[in-house]
């Protein structure tokens, strides 16, 4: 427990040293009209999530040097892109040489399974930048990890030891930390995440899962992403309908309308998001039995019930947004 709360201390003290470096060489967020803020932030506060993972390898030994090097690749290049836009070639390269970085460390980048190892890479980059396509509001990012986190803590613990506890309770805390400074209220957040924070904590929560889905043979444990998934990849196909260019900033996501449109909290989205997301996963744990037809229908049940949910929301409000970008003059 003391090792813990030292971690604390030590991460509360990095983040507060970064806000200094970051205000002072104007490493900010300048909003836009896809914004869902309007005053400028501080960017890159979830550089803490990286220093975190490397904080608990200091105190209890290099356990997964790949994931960390992965990490490190990718969360540094995510932060440079945060500081002067890079490429979209560039940080592909990076997602996808962290991503075999990490799968060597899970010891499954065997060349005779190759189809499936490059399935998985693909599947693995997707879901990076869905998760970090879902960082636009206050608390979010590092809200939802915590979400996450928790419930593969208690995996971790009382059914399938999949993963040193040590990393997940790491980087709880390092969720914890971000929490204090980005978990308020509209226009009272002292910084954003940045790519760098939102990529770093998904490389994260990617890995712990793909240890879990690898110890136990069953890849039903991504429900633990179910939320995010379903609202990021129907969005994705929204705008596909649309004829959009995914690469451009926008704010169609459910989450933004309900913030934006809707004009509901930041703090209100963000929890709202975090118990329908706790509430899958810990249904999952405990109402379900371990098996792999329950497993199996359980998933497809929340998904179904997630993305009708979704449909019903946009068919409801999504005019709403409609409205918005015909004011703009930019309505597709």
């Amino acid at each position: 427990m003391i090792t813990y709360i030292l971690i604390f201390l030590l991460l509360l003290a990095a983040e507060l040293i970064y806000f200094r470096i970051a205000d002072k060489y104007n490493i900010i967020d300048k909003p836009n009209q896809r914004s869902s803020h309007s005053t400028i932030v501080l960017r890159g506060g979830g550089i803490i999530f990286l220093i975190g993972a490397w904080v608990w390898s200091a105190f209890f030994g290099f356990e997964y040097p790949w994931f960390l090097a992965g990490l490190t690749l990718v969360a540094g290049v995510s932060f440079v892109d945060d500081i002067r836009s890079l490429p979209d070639s560039v940080r592909l390269v990076a997602q996808f040489a962290a991503a075999a970085m990490a799968f060597y460390q899970l010891g499954i980048l065997h060349w005779e399974m190759w189809w499936i190892v490059l399935v998985a890479l693909v599947v693995y980059v997707g879901a990076t930048n869905v998760i970090n396509f879902m960082d636009g509001i206050n608390g979010i990012t590092a809200g939802y990890a915590l979400a996450v986190l928790v419930p593969l803590a208690l995996v971790n613990t009382n059914y399938h030891e999949f993963v040193d506890q040590s990393l997940i309770v790491a980087s709880i805390i390092a969720a914890i930390v971000f929490c204090i400074f980005n978990f308020r209220p509209k226009g009272m957040a002292k910084c954003f995440a940045g790519d760098v924070g939102s990529i770093g904590i998904a490389f994260i929560m990617l890995f712990l899962l793909g240890n879990v889905i690898i110890k136990t043979k069953d890849i039903t444990w991504l429900i633990f992403l179910l939320v995010y998934g379903v609202d990021g990849c129907l969005t994705i196909v929204h705008r596909i309908m649309l004829h959009e260019n995914l690469g451009e900033a926008h704010r169609k996501h459910a989450y933004q309308i309900m913030a934006n449109e809707l004009k509901i909290g930041h703090v209100k989205v963000t929890l709202l998001y975090m118990a329908m997301q706790l509430a899958v996963s810990l249904g999952f744990i405990y109402l379900c039995p371990n098996t792999a037809l329950c497993h199996w229908m359980y998933l497809i049940g929340a998904l179904a019930v997630l993305a009708i949910a979704y449909v019903l929301f946009m068919k409801k409000y999504y005019h709403l947004h409609e409205e918005y970008l015909a004011e703009l003059g930019v309505l597709n």
